[in-house]
């Protein structure tokens, strides 16, 4: 419920990309939000009025003479009462009126009309590729992102025209991920942030490695919810199935000695490190050419191994290192490991889970320890687990600026 108590004003023009709207406006209510719909006459040759009132429970909007308002003024009674005015698809006219400060429709009026100050206005361009590249469309886009308005997309790929590129409005699915993100607080704004997730992978021969369970779903929510913080966040990810959140900048890495060089690569320049990922510690001196088999003895290959460095450790015995949070996945005796580990590791945070109870899960339990003592976030969803380290980030740093 990201979008809880949140009232959304969603807007359509004309285009393909209506068929989309539904879906959007059915998803922002699964979020928490309440959704009124403001529809444009071309918006109606796309999908119906009745569509998006069945699906959001309010009588869409269709003209400014609307005569169930008192006053005959839906362009001021609509942007008052909302949290966010999201325009979604946003033709190239429809771009063009707002950054010309046309207002010849209820659409065009409510976001002319808005108080810019409290209700932000975002905008999912829709359209084919030509006609987003067109240099008239591109200052239509610069003026309104001068005059504030934020634009989300447009995305690439196959259009309705059966032409390939820019100017696919985005998923439902990634429109309200950044409606959320840009709904968030931010209190990591200005900040730079590199965080690690996943595991490693170890490879003992060409099929075989050696591996453990996690599946980076806490790293990949950390850095979500930095970037929703206002962060500038790189995501160094070991081999996980998971989408890149939206607007990180995403390193793909298999071993351990990959994800040091990758993190040591990174780091410098970065405000705050968080070390999520569950990095082997030991690895094979050599990994075998051909796949190892049974020779009939019952004994397993001898094997060579090397301990694989500190990648926590090395970050934070850097010179001008980065605030470091570390990750502590234990099986048991969980503060006094975890209390072990900060000292030993010499960083001032360290995030403890029981790994056995979390791994491949989608909640967790977190206890905190600093050098303060500690405390725990119960279980929770992991994303708001990263939420809420985050704010706990965010409040260490401005105590030590």
């Amino acid at each position: 419920m990201d979008l809880a108590g949140k009232h959304i004003v969603l807007g359509l023009s004309g285009g393909i990309a209506c068929y989309k709207s539904a879906e959007l406006a059915r998803q922002l209510i699964q979020a928490g939000a309440t959704v009124q719909v403001v529809m444009t006459e071309a918006a109606e040759r796309f999908i119906t009025p009745v569509t998006m009132q069945a699906l959001t429970g309010r009588t869409v909007v269709t003209s400014q003479w609307d005569a169930r308002e008192p006053n005959h003024m839906p362009h001021i009674n609509l942007s008052r009462e909302a949290d966010a005015l999201l325009i979604a698809p946003a033709s190239a006219d429809f771009m063009a009126k707002l950054a010309q400060g046309r207002a010849d429709e209820v659409l065009s009026l409510l976001c002319l009309a808005r108080p810019a100050e409290r209700v932000p206005l975002f905008v999912a361009p829709a359209m084919n590729r030509e006609m987003w590249a067109h240099p008239a469309t591109q200052r239509n886009a610069a003026q309104l992102r001068a005059d504030g308005a934020v634009l989300l997309g447009p995305d690439a790929g196959d259009q309705a025209c059966g032409e390939v590129g820019d100017g696919r409005m985005l998923e439902p699915e990634a429109l309200v991920e950044e409606l959320v993100a840009q709904l968030q607080p931010r209190p990591l704004a200005g900040c730079r942030l590199l965080v690690t997730a996943g595991p490693t992978f170890e490879p003992l021969d060409p099929v075989r490695g050696l591996t453990n369970r996690s599946s980076g779903k806490m790293g990949f929510a950390v850095a979500r919810a930095a970037r929703e913080a206002g962060a500038e966040v790189t995501l160094v990810a070991g081999p996980v199935a998971l989408p890149t959140p939206r607007g990180v900048r995403r390193i793909d890495v298999e071993t351990a000695l990959q994800m040091h060089e990758a993190v040591m690569a990174a780091v410098p320049g970065q405000h705050v490190f968080v070390a999520t990922a569950a990095v082997a510690d030991w690895r094979p001196v050599r990994a075998a050419e051909h796949k190892m088999k049974k020779d009939g003895s019952g004994r397993p290959p001898a094997i060579e191994m090397a301990e694989n460095p500190d990648i926590l450790a090395d970050v934070a015995k850097r010179p001008n290192a980065p605030y470091c949070v570390g990750f502590a996945a234990e099986s048991h005796d969980l503060l006094a490991h975890a209390t072990a580990k900060r000292e030993r590791k010499g960083v001032p945070l360290i995030v403890a889970n029981l790994g056995p109870a979390t791994f491949g899960r989608d909640d967790n339990t977190l206890l905190l320890v600093d050098a303060h003592g500690h405390r725990e976030l119960p279980t929770a969803g992991k994303l708001d687990l990263a939420r809420e380290l985050v704010r706990e980030i965010a409040r260490q740093l401005s105590q030590t600026t």
